[in-house]
């Protein structure tokens, strides 16, 4: 009884700090998207009624260019982070001796703590408009400034965070994996490749799901890369909500498209993790 009390009074500290850091400031956000908004003064206007109009505002057709661009570029720069770090991952996991796995790893953990805009202007010196890869994209007919290349490269500069992180999560799972159970497939008649497919891969479904909800919580939420590599035709939810708050001072638009972004982050969350428990069933 006295280690239950004690196991409460230690959450307390915890718990007021996610109160006060999480719980209050969202509140204030959701209670500021219902407020009125009147051009010429910052926030909402006080005393006014509470109104849904910032919801509505959102159904419009201009809108729907963030929420496309922002889930649709995050969700295939997590597919392909996904799919390019699995086979790595699995090698540093099972193949590779102690000291090229502590290697791999320190190198993967100190990519993580790279400056952000090191890392996007690499990309943009690398593949924009005047980067070493432009005379090779001319040369086979890729428009540099078309906006299918331009989508790629946000893509690009996307994966330099999802990659590094996809692989350090599934180290962890597969090496959670009894190597026994592929060479027992292996034993009873399964190709290498049936084998990983059938076993190894869905019995790591839990930790590719996690990797792809980091990644695309990372792309989703991603700010500077859309702003520079995007060269104002590609844009995030991110960017609108900045431009909302700080450049137009409309709080309440600001706050319910932050809402609506934090809804559909929930509700992909939702998805995905029912999708691993019924993966885990069969």
């Amino acid at each position: 009884m006295k280690s239950t009390k004690s196991s409460l009074l230690l959450l307390i500290p915890a718990t007021a700090l996610m109160v006060l850091f999480l719980v209050v400031p969202m509140l204030m956000v959701l209670d500021e998207s219902f407020r009125t908004y009147s051009p010429g003064r910052i926030g909402a206007v006080a005393g006014a009624p509470l109104t849904t109009e910032n919801y509505s505002e959102l159904l419009l057709p201009v809108y729907a260019r963030y929420f496309l661009h922002t889930y649709v570029l995050a969700f295939c720069a997590s597919l392909i982070a996904v799919t390019i770090a699995f086979p790595i991952a699995y090698y540093i996991a099972r193949s590779a001796s102690p000291w090229v796995r502590k290697t791999w790893i320190s190198a993967l953990i100190g990519l993580m703590f790279l400056n952000a805009l090191v890392r996007i202007y690499a990309i943009q010196l690398t593949f924009g408009s005047i980067g070493v890869v432009a005379p090779l994209m001319s040369f086979i007919g890729v428009d540099t400034n078309g906006t299918l290349y331009i989508n790629w490269v946000v893509i690009a500069g996307l994966l330099q965070y999802a990659i590094p992180i996809s692989i350090l999560i599934l180290i962890g799972a597969i090496q959670s994996l009894n190597p026994r159970l592929i060479e027992a497939a292996l034993s009873l008649g399964a190709s290498a490749f049936e084998a990983h497919l059938t076993i190894t891969t869905l019995l790591c479904i839990r930790g590719l799901i996690s990797s792809f909800l980091v990644s695309m919580t990372l792309g989703v939420s991603a700010f500077a890369i859309p702003w520079i590599l995007g060269r104002g035709r590609v844009l995030f939810i991110s960017n609108l909500i900045y431009s909302r708050f700080s450049e137009n001072a409309n709080f309440p638009s600001g706050a319910a498209i932050s809402i609506v972004m934090m809804v559909l982050s929930m509700l992909l969350i939702f998805v995905l993790s029912k999708l691993a428990t019924k993966f885990d069933r069969t």
